[in-house]
């Protein structure tokens, strides 16, 4: 990350040489960090003069930048060591809560940091304290306090500002709470219901369930397991899958530790499809994002769309030497925590949200239902279409903008990516962004996306909106034959100024995946020929490789239609495609089976990767595709074992799923998504699932925390963290596709429904505006329902604005209310009242439905 300090303002006046305070070597590396000899030798950007008052340096920090580095106070000259630990500290505060970014870095290019670190200022005073390890030598290494990137202007002191060497920086311990570690979500009802305990002891130990009274339900014998390589943790499993009461609040106490809580029963997983399916919402182009349905928190004007500071995507120009036209590419999803767009990424992501309705056409126990109009947070709801394939046209849209146009040299080809011209910081809202937007050459790789997103779009839209089908099957086919024409165009892996590169130099797999869509839809010969000829073509291997099927490996999606949807293969030619898919499908069982943490993810030599939950994920659809075409539970069991590790039974005890799970990840990299950074910013939306560890830990934060970590606890919960906690359309895809597969397991009669245990009445005065809404929930159980939660849906644009006898919180149209600190327990035959007022439209209606604590209620 480049830091410019042209134009630096030198605090001496008149150039005066102040002495050299500093202490012996080694031990205090800051000259006047209290500021009594003045303001020299620190500098400070000229955007955001400094002075000395009352034996501090204040900075008034411009507002309306873009980047942390922006506005910078520093010093130059500071003395580093190879391997040599320090403790950096100081004191600051500011005229509002604020963010800055503290860099011990080069002073010149590449600027290498051997420092990072991001605090939260606020008006009083505070001393910020950081522990690092020297990777190089640096005698002339550069303090920059980063100040900028802030909408407001502010004022920022500083004092005491120290840098002493040559202490041993403590190793980084990540906070893994219990040691019994759990689906901090839940299990369901006839499903498999397994945990780890990392402890040392050699022999089994006794487990114990806790019902929520905290009376012993069941009660075991733990297995050694070992040392786990991925985690280097020696550990026990349990399991308690014999146990199939219904209930909330569940906990596991093993010698004396106890588990987070976790429920049982089979309507867990309904609030986890929505919220990851609302990630795409979230994260669109081109679209203003209604409070209505995602709050007001995460609200935003439109981006990218020609409106300063944006320069805008509705005319946008190629890379120059590229190309001498210009396309409108508006629409489509943001990648992942930038501003990027790209074909390579958007093509997977596209069609694996499509994948996931196509799936409630061909699997016996699917439930379209919830997918349907009106069921999703999408402003198109109501326009007869179902709403995930609404969300999808959006990026499908996008997708075919990207195509050049007819009479150009690469016509039919499709541009590999569009984004900024340089790198943004974070955080910086989409409609904020100042940055030349550019088109970037075609590829073939993007062209076969752009292929088999076509083909696929255009059986599943047929029945909704037969022009856009044609328009995606017409776009499709141009696709094939320019690929056809150009097999071995590729991105260039330097292209990555500004966005990631995206390089692929084999194709093999995106020919098949595009070759596999085409034909499923039309049925021509041309390719099904194709198909066979592949040398992919059964081979489980490379088609459902050990880390999963990923954007630059698509061989996979290709395998799953033809296998799934009806298409012209004959009997022997399906059953072969079947056969490969279970043979991948046996594999990632056995993975699962294997694992401490029951995961089906295995990696060569362990070696998580960028992303590897995406390949738990991947490697979960596929093992849920075979649990469909064989009804056999052991891919069931697998794949359930990996929705338990993403929501914590792992090493780190951490739920990788935003909103879901007591642990859950909250920090992940994203510029608009940034609270870490800017209190005013939200954090990311429930259902956000976070990259998972990476042993490769590519950025600072990671570099500086987590050396020599074992590969699946090489994460950190942090913003900083792009190697191990990012965001990105394609992991959070198959995220929505297993989701919807066990809500829908969940649901598919696999244990006799428990009856109603509550009754709710609600009843509502309403005015021209507004409304109030008494609420009474009895519980008629025989069991106390302790603690409660009770939500609801309301069918318009109803919001709730006061609340009294209950806590509530409000996304988009979905209601929670939560106990005040006296009514906790309904005791059964008992009820809780509580009561709100709201504001509405005009046409409100009262729900009909409420589900307490998981379990749908009668209504009075």
């Amino acid at each position: 990350m480049g830091v410019l300090i042209a134009g630096l303002v030198a605090a001496p006046a008149g150039g005066a040489e102040v002495p050299d305070t500093r202490p012996a070597e080694g031990v205090e590396q800051i000259v006047n960090g209290d500021f009594s000899a003045g303001a020299a030798p620190w500098w400070w950007t000229a955007n955001s003069p400094a002075a000395v008052t009352d034996g501090e340096l204040c900075a008034d920090i411009v507002g309306g930048t873009a980047n942390p580095w922006d506005a910078i106070i520093g010093q130059d000259g500071v003395d580093l060591l190879a391997g040599e630990g320090y403790v950096l500290s100081f004191t600051a505060h500011a005229t509002a809560p604020v963010a800055i970014r503290t860099a011990l870095q080069m002073a010149v290019e590449p600027y290498t940091a051997e420092h990072l670190s991001t605090d939260q200022i606020t008006t009083e005073p505070q001393t910020f304290t950081h522990t690092f390890t020297a990777k190089a030598d640096n005698d002339a290494a550069q303090l920059g306090f980063q100040t900028g990137g802030h909408d407001q202007a502010f004022t920022l002191c500083l004092d005491d500002v120290s840098l002493t060497g040559g202490t041993a920086t403590p190793p980084y311990e990540p906070d893994t709470g219990s040691p019994v570690r759990v689906n901090q979500v839940g299990y369901l009802t006839g499903g498999p219901k397994s945990g780890t305990f990392v402890t040392e002891a050699a022999e089994p130990l006794t487990w114990t369930l806790n019902a929520p009274a905290g009376t012993a339900a069941a009660t075991g014998t733990t297995k050694v397991f070992g040392q786990d390589p991925t985690s280097r943790q020696h550990v026990h499993t349990f399991d308690f899958s014999e146990f199939t009461r219904a209930g909330q609040d569940y906990t596991v106490t093993i010698a004396g530790e106890t588990s987070e809580p976790f429920a049982i029963g089979d309507d867990l997983y309904a609030q986890l499809r929505t919220d990851a399916l609302a990630y795409f919402y979230h994260n669109r182009s081109g679209i203003e994002i209604d409070a209505d349905l995602v709050g007001e928190e995460y609200a935003r004007p439109a981006g990218h769309l020609d409106t300063a500071p944006n320069q805008g995507d509705g005319d946008v120009p190629c890379q120059p030497g590229v190309c001498d036209y210009r396309l409108d590419v508006r629409g489509g999803w943001y990648d992942a925590g930038d501003h990027g767009k790209y074909v390579v990424n958007g093509g997977i992501s596209a069609a694996q949200v499509m994948a996931t309705y196509e799936r409630t056409l061909t699997a016996e126990n699917a439930d379209g239902e919830p997918l349907g109009d009106g069921r999703l947070r999408v402003p198109e709801r109501g326009n007869s279409t179902p709403d995930i394939l609404d969300e999808a046209a959006w990026q499908l849209d996008f997708l075919m903008k990207m195509q050049v146009p007819a009479g150009e040299e690469l016509a039919g080809m499709a541009h590999h990516k569009v984004h900024d011209e340089k790198w943004t910081g974070l955080p910086l809202l989409p409609h904020q962004d100042p940055q030349k937007r550019e088109l970037h050459p075609p590829s073939t790789a993007a062209t076969l996306n752009l292929a088999a997103t076509g083909a696929q779009c255009a059986r599943l839209f047929r029945p909704y909106d037969a022009a856009f089908a044609d328009r995606c099957l017409t776009s499709a086919t141009r696709a094939w034959q320019a690929a056809l024409a150009h097999p071995e165009v590729y991105a260039d892996a330097g292209d990555n100024v500004g966005g990631g590169a995206y390089e692929d130099a084999d194709v093999r797999d995106e020919f098949y995946w595009a070759a596999a869509e085409l034909f499923v839809t039309t049925g021509q010969g041309d390719y099904r020929r194709h198909l066979l000829d592949s040398p992919l073509h059964g081979d489980a291997d490379k088609t459902f490789p050990r880390g999963g099927v990923w954007w630059g490996g698509t061989a996979g999606l290709g395998a799953l239609s033809l296998a799934t949807v009806d298409n012209r293969l004959t009997t022997a030619e399906l059953a072969a495609v079947r056969s490969t898919v279970t043979t991948g499908a046996d594999r990632y069982a056995a993975d699962a089976q294997a694992a401490a943490y029951g995961v089906p993810y295995a990696p060569e030599d362990s070696h998580y990767v960028w992303g590897s939950n995406s390949g738990v994920l991947n490697n979960m659809v596929v093992l849920g595709v075979a649990h469909d075409l064989t009804g056999n539970t052991k891919y069931r069991d697998a794949l359930l074992g990996g929705l338990d590790y993403l929501l914590g039974r792992n090493p780190l005890n951490q739920s990788y799923v935003t909103g879901h799970g007591e642990r859950d990840s909250r920090n992940q990299h994203h510029r608009h998504w940034a609270h870490q950074l800017d209190p005013n910013l939200p954090n990311p939306a429930p259902g956000s699932v976070a990259a998972g560890p990476n042993a490769d830990i590519q950025d600072p934060v990671a570099q500086d925390k987590l050396q020599g970590c074992a590969p699946a606890m090489c994460y950190i919960d942090d913003i900083g963290s792009w190697a191990t906690n990012e965001v990105t359309i394609n992991w959070n895809a198959p995220l929505a596709w297993i989701a919807s597969y066990v809500d829908d397991l969940g649901g598919s009669g696999t244990t006799d429904p428990d009856p109603a245990t509550c009754e709710v009445d609600y009843a509502s005065d309403r005015w021209n505006g507004g409304f109030t809404s008494r609420v009474t929930v009895t519980n008629t159980g025989t069991e106390p329902l302790s603690p409660w939660k009770l939500t609801w849906t309301f069918a318009d644009d109803q919001r709730v604005t006061h609340h009294w006898s209950s806590r509530i919180t409000q996304t988009g149209r979905d209601v929670t209310a939560h106990p005040a600190s006296w009514n906790g327990t309904i005791t059964p035959g008992g009820s809780v009242d509580f009561g709100f007022n709201g504001t509405s439209g005009g046409g409100a209606a009262d729900p009909t439905a409420f589900t307490l604590n998981g379990a749908p209620c009668t209504t009075g």
